[in-house]
């Protein structure tokens, strides 16, 4: 019978693993815990490999709980950063929390009877602790040497900016994470990315030397691209998972212009297809990567899963548009982005008030004609699309009416020449 490790296997989401725990998974099922640090108001896409680990883990009867870090929040992460973070406010903190607890609640169970999962906020246990207890009862458990000997922070302490005693006592923090769900939830697992790793085996070690108890941490691998840069990044930043800061159609774009190299690791990190969809995809980049069938898979497997099924219909029709699709239902702002990198030019809105303009003094003023005559050609040989519908009639009028709610109006000439009028 496979295990979660057989799953966590084929998928290559283990980088590495402490003594035993192959065991323990084999012979038991046990609660364990990831954390996620509220450095923003939404989790990114990189957030997602430890959140569906989380859900996949719960799926084989762990119990699951993620922690949302309203107290680490507060100090900052060394792991993986050359330079100290800036520390944010208790208030927004505390909001980045509850933004955060809303997303992780979408991809965990709840209502299960036998393993429901379960969302904490580390700033309950850790707010409460007083200098002296901090110092005496976790502090006097963990040596400097061995907190030097860490990754983290060896690598900050070489470098220019150095560490502050703030940062250095985030790994005491995370530990006691580890150390209280332990005592109080009875957990015996931590993961997290392949930066965590130092901060995990403190946890482990603290629980040691705290309790005499057994604790084991598994780690998964830092995702980059096939030619090595940085995962989740665009040119206008990070992909989030909120649908404010990026919206469904950017979301569906992200995947679905991977590149063919990564697509089908992607498929394993990212989804719940099984190994042999995975592989009947993999056949398809290998042999026609022109459809782009394991792209378009992957764009709606994770489009559904972050943001539900009537935002992938939106975000498929809204790519549909650039050949030509229906731009019924779509709003401004989703015509904004879908048309964000064609040619555009601003018009009055009040030139458009009452019957509007001629369709050929547009098509002239905005470039997709030389002149009057060639857009009268233009549109008598079927060749002008206003809003995607084609036209007939060179004596058309463009009015408001035409326009997407008031603040854009889209022409085409030919399959694919767009452009974007943007009325103000």
């Amino acid at each position: 019978m496979a295990t979660i490790l057989d799953e966590l296997k084929w998928r290559e989401l283990i980088y590495d693993m402490s003594d035993g725990v192959a065991e323990l998974l084999a012979r038991e099922t046990i609660t364990l815990y990831n954390g996620f640090d509220p450095t923003a108001n939404s989790l990114h896409v990189g957030h997602l490999v430890p959140l569906l680990a989380l859900a996949r883990f719960q799926r084989f009867g762990h119990t699951p709980i993620a922690v949302a870090g309203g107290g680490t929040g507060l100090i900052g992460d060394p792991s993986g950063k050359s330079q100290e973070r800036q520390l944010l406010s208790t208030e927004q903190v505390a909001e980045n929390v509850e933004a955060i607890k809303a997303q992780l609640a979408r991809f965990l169970d709840f209502e299960v009877k036998s393993n429901p999962a379960r969302v904490v906020n580390n700033a309950d246990w850790l707010a409460p602790l007083s200098m002296m207890s901090f110092l005496r009862d976790i502090g006097k458990h963990i040596t400097v040497n061995y907190m030097l000997s860490k990754d983290s922070v060896k690598s900050r302490l070489s470098s220019e900016s150095g560490i502050s005693f703030t940062e250095f006592s985030y790994m005491l923090l995370q530990a006691y994470d580890f150390a209280h769900l332990f005592q109080h939830h009875g957990c015996v697992l931590q993961t997290g990315g392949s930066d965590q790793w130092g901060n995990i085996t403190a946890g482990v070690e603290l629980i040691r030397r705290m309790f005499g108890g057994k604790a084991y941490g598994l780690v998964y691998p830092l995702i980059v691209k096939a030619d090595g840069s940085k995962f989740g990044k665009t040119e206008s930043g990070s992909v989030w998972l909120d649908p404010r800061r990026t919206s469904p159609y950017r979301f569906y774009q992200f995947w679905f212009n991977t590149d063919d190299a990564d697509v089908v690791r992607y498929l394993k990190f990212f989804t719940w297809l099984s190994e042999a969809e995975v592989a009947e995809l993999a056949h398809c980049v290998a042999t026609q990567p022109e459809q782009r069938a394991a792209q378009q898979r992957l764009a709606r497997e994770l489009t559904r899963m972050t943001h539900g099924e009537t935002a992938l219909a939106r975000a498929e029709a809204a790519s549909r548009v650039l050949f030509g699709g229906e731009l019924n239902g779509l709003s401004a702002q989703d015509v904004g982005e879908i048309f964000e990198e064609v040619p555009a030019s601003t018009l009055p809105r009040h030139a458009l008030e009452g019957e509007g303009v001629s369709i050929v003094d547009l098509l002239t003023t905005t470039g997709l004609a030389n002149s009057k005559g060639d857009a009268r050609r233009k549109i008598e040989g079927g060749g002008v699309y206003l809003n995607n519908h084609q036209l007939s009639d060179p004596l058309r009028k463009v009015s408001l009416q035409d326009s997407i709610e008031g603040q854009f109006i889209v022409l085409r000439h030919g399959r694919r020449n767009y452009h974007l009028v943007k009325l103000q």
